[in-house]
């Protein structure tokens, strides 16, 4: 009878909270026995079966209602409930609050993925073909040859795109695997939360037993001692499993200044994938491929011939910048029945092509420096002081205080996190340099002309 009815409310249950919620909170728990109203539920941790019932009661009561039983609130008890017992006594009990009169927020461990991000509509160009291959092969789960994987690059570039896309394709590849996906802040706030509320075993045990972990901009757990230590045994145990981490980030792990060093040895251990800033013919490849959605929804829309290609070659900053620009123009033109045409582009996007006009970022510069002088980009921002890198990181420093409106420290902390002192020397060494050697001079010369085109 219980299983019957506790069937009947968990696929209700699972269309109304969602399947990622479900999977999480709602799976888990047995319905053991139905007593004076009181619902008995088993979970298989204390952290659970509180966090189910501040967030879900109020649902869990009504589906159980609507399934036939007669249902008033809910008890909880932490074990095992293989099976249904109505004579169990409960462990510990935590009586459902009265249902408020508005209804909880429904929360997660994880953030929630968004629909838009998945393989499908991610588009691929030599910048993104490693990384794209090694999140293919993640999402398809079984033996990977790497733990964890790594992305890194700048903003707008589809790090979190990426990682959104490998959890919606594991968990449809593999539907009864828990796959956690949150921000580095997130993983925080629940330590502290779990720390606060003297909960800190089940969270042990929640982050522990995923079969997948994904922690998005882990740079910001730099410098947070206690963080940094859960995060690492977390790390550890998970790995020891044989369960998947994907981790992401603005830099290489060896580049990410507070970090400690046996967390940064124990990321470099799998495989670190740079997504590169994009190149011509990858945003105009993005340009075509959303221009397409919205003409499925809109078949009357006229793109004039050139409108493209103009914003691939003027908006070259980042993907989310170049996104907002053409939604822009969708806008307009949905709005006032216009075509979009060269002229309107011009006029709808004149701020964001004035500001692309004059601006060219640190990224540009060291990637320049970088393939001007055949170096990688990771030795021209790591310790190296070979002269062949040297050089080079100088020159780039000295572009980037002559080119950008950053300031020292800034520019320090984009080139490793040196200090504003060693970007000064850097700065007045070329300066000095420059009069006396016309190579140089002409090197100079020569990037400034290719960031600025």
């Amino acid at each position: 009878m219980m299983d019957r009815i506790w069937v009947a409310a968990c696929a209700e249950l699972e269309q109304s909270v969602g399947p990622n919620n479900y999977n999480h909170w709602i799976k888990p728990l047995r319905l053991t026995g139905i007593e004076d109203g009181a619902a008995r539920l088993v979970s298989p941790t204390r952290f659970i079966s509180d966090w189910v019932n501040r967030h879900f009661a109020k649902d869990i009561v009504a589906v159980l209602n609507r399934a036939g039983a007669e249902v008033e609130r809910l008890r909880f008890e932490v074990g095992q409930a293989a099976r249904p017992s109505a004579q169990s006594a409960p462990v510990s009990t935590a009586e459902a609050a009265p249902a408020p009169t508005t209804r909880a927020p429904r929360a997660d461990l994880g953030a929630p993925l968004d629909p838009r991000y998945t393989f499908a509509n991610f588009i691929v160009g030599k910048p993104n073909e490693l990384a794209h291959a090694a999140a293919r092969r993640v999402a398809e789960g079984g033996p990977v040859g790497f733990n964890p994987l790594f992305l890194y690059g700048g903003v707008g570039l589809g790090k979190t795109h990426l990682m959104h896309a490998i959890a919606h394709d594991y968990q449809t590849r593999h539907s009864s695997a828990q796959v956690l996906y949150l921000s580095a802040e997130q993983f925080m706030y629940r330590f502290v939360q779990a720390l606060r509320e003297s909960t800190i075993m089940d969270f042990k045990g929640m982050f522990r037993n995923v079969n997948m972990l994904m922690v998005d901009d882990v740079q910001f757990i730099a410098g947070k001692d206690s963080t940094q230590e859960e995060f690492f045994h977390t790390f550890n145990a998970l790995v020891d499993q044989g369960k998947q981490i994907v981790i992401s980030a603005d830099r290489a792990p060896a580049e990410i200044k507070g970090l400690e060093e046996r967390i940064k040895s124990r990321l470099s251990c799998g495989l670190i994938v740079d997504l590169h800033p994009t190149t011509y013919e990858l945003r105009l490849g993005i340009l075509q491929s959303k221009t397409e959605v919205f003409r499925a929804q809109h078949p009357d829309l006229e793109i004039g011939t050139g409108v493209l290609e103009f914003l691939a070659h003027r908006i070259s900053t980042n993907v989310r910048v170049l996104e907002g620009a053409l939604q822009r123009l969708f806008a307009h033109a949905s709005l006032l029945r216009r075509e979009i045409t060269l002229e309107v582009a011009q006029e709808c996007l004149a701020d964001i092509l004035r500001t692309n006009d004059r601006k060219v970022s640190i990224d540009d510069i060291q990637r320049k420096v970088a393939e001007h002088y055949n170096i990688r980009l990771a030795d021209l921002i790591g310790p190296k002081r070979a002269r062949n890198v040297a050089r080079p990181r100088q020159i780039a420093m000295y572009l980037s205080k002559q080119m950008t409106s950053r300031s020292l420290p800034e520019i320090g902390r984009r080139f490793g996190g040196r200090d504003h002192t060693t970007i000064m020397h850097g700065v007045r060494k070329v300066e000095e340099l420059i009069t006396d050697d016309s190579s140089l001079a002409e090197d100079i010369a020569v990037l400034k002309r290719m960031l600025e085109a």
